[in-house]
Formats: structure tokens, C-alpha cells, sequence
């Protein structure tokens, strides 16, 4: 079977690693459209290299308005390149409102029409101005499928009126998602102490990830032994240490700036527990949470609050505590109890960390993916 994708998180090679597993599955032969020109969301501009195990075709075309996921549009048509591969079935993984999205359905429709569906992961119902409502309504009128990456990305979806979907949750290798061979030499030189508890933060710096709430709890915990390592980089930062500093913590924090996604296991299984404390905003609420179970398959335990997916993940798996969004002094009390007891800890990892690998890897994705595209096809 031939499968086009068309997709620009593949910009960055590691995204590939699902196709990679389809094609090893399957055999299929798979092509690979993204941009040549992608700006992530930290200004660096990406030129798609190949994730080493995918084999097939990977074609990159340069997109107007790059990183803008919504209004971005491919410089060249696709009638002909869907006329030359005269793929099987087409997967676009764009949200369904998008103009990329409209560009690839409209070339398909009048083309080749073969079986299309869509991604996304949209968990915020929201009602689009022309002409993007009507471009999302078009785009479910012709879908033969879709992957929502969530359980309330697919609720959204049916109450828009569409109900086509398998949920297709975002997966780990779990041969980088493991205890790390340099953990505890990473955790001693991280600790200014050796009875210190690493709490650890690994993701964006903005407003909207409750580092404000973060804060707070740390401060009502100040007489603990802990300490906070920060992984990451965003447009609060200068904020964030404003706010340490006003509570007299920043010699409790550790910041580590920006850290490669190669290296996020190493300290993922150097921290203690893990803080996710996202706080739902009118226009967005976390999406999946992913950083959750790439902790849980390092080893490490979890608290996070109930925004999105977050608590979904926590609860599935047993790999944490979950506490009311926006709500310093229940972080206060979870946190506390994590750092007093490192058998909960143990407890939490001994019996969440066989969920993730059965769930989560991407050989597990990548089956789900499969048998909905077979039975699209074969329907």
C-alpha cells in the first residue's frame, strides 16, 4: 500500500520515527511531504533531515508564512505530485481548519480522490471566523478518518459533528525513554546537598504552564530539602526569576535553559519527580502532556495538575498525583509528600512504568495507525 503524509512537525527527524515503525510493520511505501523552511517555536528555522531508520521518500517544499501552523501554505501544487505518486490513502497532519490542510483536500478532491483524513489536537472548542470555519467544516465533510491526539480533542471533534476518529496518542522509543545510565552522576552534580530532592520542570517558559503556582508551593515548602531544576526556555523567563527572586528562592533553583530533546532522558532520570503545573487558559488548555510519560519511562514519578490530558495520563497509568490547576498550597501538599516518601515514589514507577511501555511505545502507535488505514482502504 502507498501512504502520503503530509507534515510539518516532521521537519524535526524524530517525528518520522512513527512512519519508520509503519513502514517496518508493513512494508508499505510511505512519502513524507514537509517544509524545507520551518520556524519552531523557539525562531530556529529547520531544514528536514532523515530520521535514520525511516526508508522511504521524505520531500520538502518551502511553505509561506513558516511555523505558523493555521495560515501556512506549500509554494508549489499538489495535483501533480498526488498524480505521480498515486498514493492509496493520504494522512494530513495538520489541524483541520488550517490552510495547508484546504490546499492538500482541494488538490486531492480534484485529482486522484482517494481516501483522506486529518490530525489534531485541538482540546478547546472553539468557533472559527470565516473562512477557516468553513474550511473545518469542508475538511470533515470529506474525511474518511482522523487521529485526535486526546480523549477531549475527540470530544471536541464530536461536537462539531464529527465522528470518524481514532485516538492516536503521541508515542516514546522506549529505548531512550529509560533510566539513564548517567543519572546519578547528573543528580550529584545537580544538588547542592546530598539529602536534596530534585524537583524537576522540563518544557516551555510561558505564563500559561503555571510556573507562577509553581513558585508559591515551593516557597510554602521552603523548610524542606529540595531543589528545583528548571529545563527549558520561553518568553517568561525573565518573569519566572523576577518572581523567584521576590520569594527568595533563586538559590533553590537551578536553570538549565533549552535542553535538546536527545538530551531530555538524562535528566529525566536524574530528577526525583517531575512538576507539570499547566493552568487552562479561554484559548488553550494542555494538550497531551507527553513530557509525562517520557518521565515515567525514565523512572520518574510525577505530579501534575488537571489541565487537558494531564490528569488522564497520570490516572491511566498510576505514575503520579494530581492536584487542581491554578492551586498552590494543593501542589504544596502533593510535592511535600512526594519528597517525604521515596518508597511512594518507588511504588509509583514499579507500577506505572510497565503501563507506558505497553501503551506508549511507538511500535504500539503505530499499530493503532495501521488498522485504521487498512480498514479505511479496504472499505
Amino acid at each position: 500500500m502507498k501512504l502520503l503524509i503530509i507534515s510539518h512537525p516532521c521537519a524535526t527527524p524524530v517525528n518520522q520515527q512513527l512512519y519508520a515503525e509503519v513502514e517496518q510493520i508493513t512494508g508499505w511505501e510511505l512519502t513524507i511531504v514537509t517544509p524545507s523552511n520551518w520556524k519552531n517555536e523557539y525562531g530556529k528555522v529547520l531544514h528536514p533531515e532523515r530520521w535514520q531508520d525511516y526508508q522511504g521518500k521524505l520531500i520538502s517544499i518551502p511553505v509561506w508564512n513558516t511555523g505558523n501552523i493555521p495560515l501556512h501554505l506549500y509554494r508549489s501544487p499538489f495535483i501533480p505530485l498526488l498524480q505521480e505518486l498515486q498514493p492509496d490513502v493520504v494522512y494530513v497532519h495538520h489541524e483541520p481548519y488550517a490552510l495547508a490542510t484546504a490546499q492538500v483536500y482541494f488538490a486531492n478532491h480534484f485529482s486522484i480522490q482517494r481516501p483522506i483524513g486529518f490530525y489534531s489536537a485541538q482540546n478547546v472548542f472553539k468557533s472559527y471566523p470565516f473562512p477557516f470555519r468553513q474550511i473545518e467544516q469542508r475538511i470533515f465533510r470529506e474525511s474518511a478518518f482522523a487521529f485526535p491526539v486526546s480523549h477531549s480533542v475527540e470530544e471536541v471533534l464530536s461536537k462539531k459533528g464529527f465522528a470518524r476518529s481514532t485516538i492516536l496518542p503521541l508515542g516514546i522509543d522506549p529505548s531512550v525513554y529509560c533510566p539513564h545510565p548517567d543519572a546519578a552522576k547528573i543528580s550529584h552534580s545537580l544538588k547542592a546537598a546530598p539529602d536534596e530532592v530534585l524537583i524537576g520542570y522540563l518544557g516551555r517558559i510561558s505564563e500559561e504552564k503555571g510556573l507562577r503556582t509553581l513558585l508559591h508551593a515551593l516557597k510554602e515548602i521552603e523548610a524542606l530539602s529540595w531543589r528545583l531544576i528548571v529545563g527549558g526556555a520561553g518568553p517568561y523567563e525573565a518573569e519566572f526569576h523576577t518572581i523567584a527572586q521576590s520569594l527568595q528562592l533563586t538559590s533553590r533553583i537551578c536553570s538549565l535553559g533549552f535542553i535538546p530533546h536527545a538530551e531530555a532522558p538524562r535528566y529525566l532520570s536524574a530528577f526525583d519527580l517531575l512538576v507539570l503545573p499547566s493552568e487552562t487558559r479561554s484559548h488553550w488548555k494542555e494538550q497531551f502532556g507527553r513530557v509525562v510519560i517520557e518521565a515515567i519511562g525514565c523512572g520518574t514519578p510525577v505530579i501534575g495538575s488537571d489541565s487537558g490530558e494531564i490528569p488522564y495520563l497520570i490516572q491511566s497509568t498510576n505514575g503520579g498525583l494530581i492536584f487542581p490547576e491554578g492551586n498552590s498550597a494543593a501542589l504544596a501538599d502533593g510535592l511535600k509528600t512526594l519528597i517525604l516518601n521515596p518508597k511512594l515514589r518507588e511504588t509509583l514507577i514499579h507500577q506505572s512504568r510497565p503501563r507506558v511501555l505497553h501503551d506508549y511505545p511507538h511500535c504500539s502507535i503505530a499499530h493503532r495507525f495501521i488498522q485504521t488505514l487498512e480498514s479505511v482502504v479496504h472499505s
